[in-house]
């Protein structure tokens, strides 16, 4: 049966997905572009959110969570049998961006995690496409050709759209994306893939060669080696199509596509399913562990492909159940495809919190509609908001969230939750709690609350 994940992909991966059982990956993980991707979710009070909502943030930066990553690359290396003169150019080079490119180095400590968990998953016969742009795709091809071996590199595709041009000042106007393309084996399934021609006219100017015709119909000749040619006859040509090159034109999605959802990331159907028709055949599994939107899951659905999708994002999970596979492909929950990793229950809450704390912290505060803070630590007791119109004010307002997962929540947690409100411009303050309070310290909790306004 599909399966829809909710979680990060290198718990999913290593936890719950089978070494060698998957025939095809795409991934459009995060940029490492600067910027933040907060229209994926909408304001429910109508009115656009503050700037500084973070619904997805593809910020980078050297924490203690990163730094321990780094430090333990090698033993992932070596565990996944990749030479060990791969850790130690991982070393120097990680020597080196720590002090020149820090977010670079963060994000690819955890893109290459990931990468290795992917290519344990992949069978032998599968491939692996990465979707990245120029910002970062050169650091991740080396990275890439570490992991999967440099000989398992196939294409660099060049995804070109249309676009308005601005006037130039210092570069040239970005019109292209880059999809990496690697296999995991000698004998990787590949489908050849053609396109038709518009007409014969478009046939005979991209052959820039002088037609003929006799009996048969119009022809050209081509080259058959050794000095020999033959004829190659137009309509024969046209069945066949137009072969594909490693440059694709396909447009990008504007406002009014119908498939548009509203990520500002969306990949058009028609770019996923040239790659699912290319890569594998029907019945094959195809997995994105950064399912996002599911676009790759709808066109994987549509040519008959098994598919897996993970996402961190709760509202993106729940988005996605009910809109793209619901709504637009008709698939039953518990009949065409299972949700997998959200709690149900107190004990699927506990489990949650005993594997990823910051996770349940996410978890709890997209469940009640709010939106989570993108620092792990530091955050100055603030996990997460959920904002408001409040009838009489101009301006959204909003409600700072902590959340205590522990058994140990006190008073002082109520304290330094009701001294964030003097620090900050929320205007409310909510704890959110996994375990009952006891009796008398419940009656402590709402007198204080009463008191604290």
């Amino acid at each position: 049966m599909n399966r829809l994940f909710y979680g990060d992909c290198l718990t999913i991966l290593r936890d719950h997905l089978r070494n060698n059982s998957v025939d095809l990956i795409y991934l459009d993980p995060p940029f490492n572009s600067n910027r933040q991707y907060n229209n994926i979710y909408k304001d429910e009070t109508g009115r656009p959110l503050p700037e500084q909502v973070e619904a997805f943030c593809d910020l980078w930066e050297l924490d203690e969570g990163r730094e321990l990553s780094i430090r333990n690359m090698p033993i992932l290396m070596r565990e996944a049998g990749i030479d060990d003169t791969v850790a130690e150019l991982w070393r120097t080079w990680a020597n080196a961006l720590r002090g020149t490119q820090p977010r670079v180095l963060a994000y690819l400590s955890y893109m290459v995690e990931r990468l290795i968990l992917m290519k344990a998953v992949l069978k032998p016969t599968g491939s692996l496409y990465l979707h990245c742009d120029p910002t970062c795709g050169h650091y991740i091809k080396v990275m890439m050709d570490s992991v999967f071996g440099h000989q398992s590199f196939r294409n660099e595709i060049v995804w070109h759209y249309s676009g308005w041009n601005r006037r130039l000042r210092s570069n040239f106007n970005g019109r292209h994306d880059l999809v990496l393309y690697y296999a995991n084996g000698k004998r990787t399934r590949f489908n050849s893939y053609s396109e038709p021609w518009k007409n014969e006219e478009e046939y005979i100017a991209t052959r820039k060669q002088k037609v003929k015709t006799d009996r048969r119909g119009r022809y050209v000749l081509s080259d058959a080696g050794k000095g020999r040619r033959v004829k190659r006859y137009l309509h024969d040509a046209m069945a066949e199509g137009r072969p594909v090159s490693d440059v694709w034109i396909i447009d990008r999605l504007n406002n009014s596509a119908k498939e548009r959802m509203g990520y500002a990331t969306q990949k058009p159907l028609k770019l996923l399913e040239r790659i699912i028709h290319a890569s594998s055949n029907e019945g094959d599994v195809v997995l994105d562990p950064f399912c996002g939107c599911a676009t790759t899951l709808e066109a994987a659905h549509r040519l008959k492909r098994r598919w897996i999708g993970i996402d961190i994002a709760f509202h993106a999970i729940n988005r996605v159940a009910r809109v793209r596979l619901e709504e637009r492909l008709g698939l039953v929950e518990g009949e065409d495809f299972t949700v997998s990793g959200m709690p149900l229950n107190l004990e699927g809450a506990q489990d949650l919190w005993d594997h990823d704390k910051y996770q349940f912290q996410k978890w709890a505060v997209e469940r009640v509609e709010g939106f989570v803070s993108a620092k792990r630590t530091a955050d100055g007791g603030i996990d997460g908001r959920v904002y408001f119109h409040h009838p009489e004010r101009l301006e959204t307002q909003s409600m700072a969230v902590e959340v205590k997962g522990g058994r140990n929540v006190s008073i002082a947690d109520l304290r330094a939750l009701r001294g964030v409100l003097d620090d900050d411009q929320a205007v409310m303050a909510g704890l959110i709690i996994l375990h009952p309070l006891g009796r008398q310290k419940e009656r402590n909790f709402r007198q204080f609350m009463g008191t604290a306004g």
